[in-house]
């Protein structure tokens, strides 16, 4: 993202129309999604590959609510406008969305991506059967990225957490 990154940080609205001012002018979006709690060079690595995907990447992060419901109640570390924020202050991110619910079905439906990005430890089969549902109708390529060894913010947490 160029610029500030709080004007990353859209509303499902406004992103569908800005997917509607790429798909006019004929550049393919790219999205994914996760909690990018504690940003790490796995997350900036597989920002990086996923952006290479297309001419625009958005991102759809987990809200605070929904990484609770996720991952325990110790998470996230980070609230959400802070994870949104470091994502739209990295290069490869264009624009990001908050989404509530455990899985983004409703927006990828919405959205309607060219390409979708997961990383490496998930399959097609693996995919939630809504957010797969979603991404078919739209006709969105999925592609799953190496999972970036050595790099997980639950890994990351451990670590910090065995030097006290």
């Amino acid at each position: 993202m160029n610029g500030d990154p709080v004007l990353a940080l859209l509303s499902l609205e406004d992103a569908c129309s800005w997917r509607q001012t790429l798909r006019s002018s004929g550049r393919r979006l790219v999205v994914t999604n996760g909690c990018f709690d504690l940003m790490h060079r796995g997350h900036a690595q597989y920002l990086a590959a996923a952006r290479a995907e297309g001419e625009a990447l958005l991102v759809l992060l987990n809200s605070d609510a929904s990484v609770r419901r996720l991952k325990g109640p110790s998470r996230p570390v980070n609230s959400e406008l802070d994870r949104a924020y470091m994502l739209g202050a990295l290069a490869s991110v264009d624009r990001v969305v908050i989404f509530d619910g455990s899985r983004c079905h409703r927006e990828l439906a919405a959205l309607a991506p060219d390409v979708y990005v997961k990383a490496g430890d998930y399959t097609l089969e693996k995919l939630d059967p809504g957010e797969r549902a979603a991404l078919e109708a739209a006709g969105s390529r999925i592609v799953f990225m190496p999972f970036v060894a050595g790099y997980s913010t639950t890994e990351l947490i451990e670590r910090i957490l065995r030097r006290r």
